[in-house]
C-alpha cells in the first residue's frame, strides 16, 4: 500500500554535480549529450536538456573532487510543499529556506540521512526557447537538437548510501516516495532500493556503499526516446574518447536499456530507456530480487562489470 503522502512530490527537478574540470564536464553535456548552456553564476554552469520545461536540468559546479551536489525535487503544490517540509523538519534533517537558487523560487534545503544535499520547491521558472531553438512542435520545450546523444530529460539519481534502510525509511516517510523494486541480501537487509515519486518506475535509487562512506554518488541518469539513441550515443562517446564503462545492454531490474559512461570529471552518467514501463497500480507490490538472482547479471546474461560495484564519486582511494 502506497504512502498517504505519495504524490506530494511531483517529480525530480534538477541535479547539481561537482567536477574538478567543469569546462570539460560542460562540453560533455553540451557537445555530446546535446544540452544547451543557459547560464553561469559563480563557479557553476547551468545546462538544459531539450524537453525540460524548467529553466535548467543540470548545475555543474567546480570542486576539487567529483560528486553530487544538491538534488532538487518539485512539490505538487504549495500545500504539498508545506507538508513535506514539516515531515523533513520532524525528521531533524532540515537546513532552512533559500531564495538564491537560480531559476527557482523559495527552496527548502535539507539532507537525507546519508548526508546527500537536497532541496524542495514549488515555484519555478519555465524555460523559454530563443528564436534559434524555438520548436515547430509547440508542446515541447525546445527544438530537437539532432546531435550527439539527444537526451530528452533527467530521469533519475542513484545515491550510494552507508545505510540503505535508513535512507529508504526517510524517502518513504519524509518524501512520500514508494519503493518499486529492491535487492535484498541473504541476511534480509536491503542492498539497493528503487523509489518512485510519480508513475515512472523509479526516480531515486539508494545503493549500498561498499566503503561505508556517506554522501557519495553512484550515477545520474538521462532518458532517451529510443534504444537506438543509446546505440548511436555509444559511437558518439567512442569517437570522443569518453570512457564507456558498460553497455549498451538491458537491466533485469526495472528492464531499463542502458549505457554507462564516465564524464570527464569522473562522475558516472547513465543513458537510459525504460520503454513504456509505468507504475499504474495504486497497490503496487514491491518486486524483490535476491543476491543469487542479482549475481546472474543483466537481462541477457552480461555479467555486471566490477567497477559498477566499486566506483563512486568522490572516489575512495
Amino acid at each position: 500500500m502506497q504512502s498517504a503522502a505519495f504524490g506530494d512530490i511531483a517529480h525530480l527537478g534538477s541535479v547539481e554535480i561537482f567536477s574538478p574540470v567543469p569546462e570539460e564536464t560542460r562540453d560533455f553535456f553540451v557537445n555530446l549529450m546535446a544540452m544547451k548552456e543557459i547560464h553561469r553564476e559563480g563557479d557553476s554552469i547551468y545546462v538544459h536538456s531539450w524537453d525540460d520545461y524548467e529553466r535548467y536540468t543540470v548545475k555543474i559546479t567546480g570542486r576539487d573532487r567529483a560528486g553530487v551536489g544538491r538534488t532538487f525535487l518539485r512539490a505538487a503544490g504549495p500545500q504539498a510543499l508545506s507538508r513535506r517540509v514539516e515531515a523533513v523538519e520532524a525528521a531533524g534533517l532540515g537546513a532552512g529556506w533559500s531564495e538564491s537558487e537560480f531559476g527557482l523560487g523559495p527552496v527548502y534545503l535539507f539532507t537525507d540521512p546519508d548526508g546527500h544535499d537536497m532541496g524542495l520547491y514549488y515555484e519555478t521558472e519555465r524555460y523559454v526557447a530563443t528564436e534559434e531553438h524555438r520548436p515547430s512542435l509547440k508542446n515541447q520545450a525546445s527544438a530537437f537538437p539532432g546531435r550527439g546523444a539527444n537526451v530528452r530529460r533527467l530521469d533519475h539519481v542513484n545515491f550510494l548510501a552507508s545505510d540503505v534502510a535508513a535512507a529508504g525509511d526517510f524517502v518513504t516517510g519524509g518524501l512520500g516516495a514508494r519503493p518499486t523494486e529492491q535487492i535484498v541480501n541473504d541476511d534480509g537487509s536491503p542492498a539497493a532500493v528503487w523509489f518512485s515519486v510519480c508513475n515512472k518506475s523509479y526516480d531515486l535509487v539508494y545503493t549500498s556503499d561498499w566503503s561505508g562512506t556517506r554522501g557519495r554518488l553512484h550515477h545520474v541518469a538521462f532518458a532517451t526516446d529510443t534504444r537506438e539513441d543509446i546505440l548511436r550515443a555509444a559511437d558518439v562517446f567512442l569517437e570522443a574518447g569518453i570512457h564507456i564503462e558498460t553497455g549498451p545492454h538491458k537491466h533485469a531490474i526495472q528492464q531499463t536499456f542502458f549505457l554507462y559512461v564516465w564524464e570527464p570529471g569522473g562522475n558516472r552518467v547513465e543513458l537510459c530507456n525504460a520503454g513504456a514501463r509505468l507504475i499504474l497500480a495504486p497497490d503496487w507490490e514491491v518486486i524483490t530480487w535476491t543476491q543469487a538472482e542479482r549475481a546472474k547479471g543483466q537481462a541477457w546474461g552480461l555479467k555486471t562489470i566490477e567497477s559498477f560495484h566499486t566506483h563512486g564519486t568522490p572516489v575512495i582511494e
